[in-house]
């Protein structure tokens, strides 16, 4: 039997192990299992690699997409670079690290960006939004990130935040775990009466399909688009790097 999993804290919220065991499923793969993997703690993760012998692949999500980088072996380019890792090989005792988040966050963005989307807010400074930074900084769109604290230049605090610069910032990317179930009545605290049928709000953020961030950008004509299908590619892509 071959076993893959997912590492993060907590896992309520996972979309992988549904999304795999139907795949396996699906496509006759009976050999395959994908399970939840728990830790409270990123310390936990070597004690978890003895325990689950067998494991051939890991994704990763919050909060462990940049902890779980010193555990790594070899390190793609992308992940060398942005400092965050989702998806994991093992192979001969060796686990190598790659960033799924990146292709399948530009494949899906790319669906409803248009001409005027030149300038970017990220919200939140996690390990998602390193891979955003990394597909901003492709498509070359400026961008700026939002946090609670304004930490650096390129870093403003929510309370910075003004119609003028919503009005420049057309595109606007959540990262954090504001309004996902079960808080699904949380959201980003930005000036919402300042969007315009011009903006494109795309939340990673795929549980509710509908999260208040994008019924708020809705209700003022801005385009919408939430991280279902963000996560569906970088699954694929994990399943293509773990069977390669």
């Amino acid at each position: 039997m071959r076993k893959f999993g997912l590492i993060g804290y907590p896992l309520s919220h996972s979309f992988s192990q549904k999304y795999f065991t139907e795949k396996f499923r699906k496509e006759n793969i009976p050999d395959c299992l994908y399970q939840n993997f728990p830790i409270p703690e990123i310390s936990q993760f070597a004690a978890l690699l003895d325990s689950e012998s067998t494991l051939q692949g890991l994704n990763v999500t919050i909060p462990y997409k940049e902890q779980i980088i010193p555990f790594l072996h070899i390190k793609t380019q992308v992940v060398a670079e942005i400092g965050a890792c989702n998806c994991i090989k093992i192979k001969d005792g060796k686990l190598y690290g790659f960033n799924t988040d990146v292709i399948g966050f530009e494949i899906s963005l790319k669906k409803k960006l248009r001409e005027e989307h030149k300038k970017a807010l990220i919200l939140g400074t996690g390990g998602a939004a390193k891979a955003v930074e990394f597909v901003m900084g492709k498509l070359g769109i400026s961008y700026q990130f939002v946090s609670r604290n304004s930490s650096s230049t390129n870093t403003i605090g929510y309370q910075d935040l003004n119609e003028k610069i919503l009005r420049d910032s057309l595109l606007i990317i959540n990262t954090t775990p504001l309004g996902m179930f079960p808080k699904t009545e949380t959201y980003p605290n930005i000036p919402y009466d300042a969007l315009t049928d011009k903006h494109y709000l795309f939340d990673l953020v795929y549980n509710p399909e509908k999260t208040v961030f994008l019924q708020k950008g809705e209700e003022h004509g801005a385009s919408i688009h939430n991280g279902g299908e963000m996560l569906a590619i970088q699954a694929e892509e994990s399943w293509k790097i773990w069977n390669e």
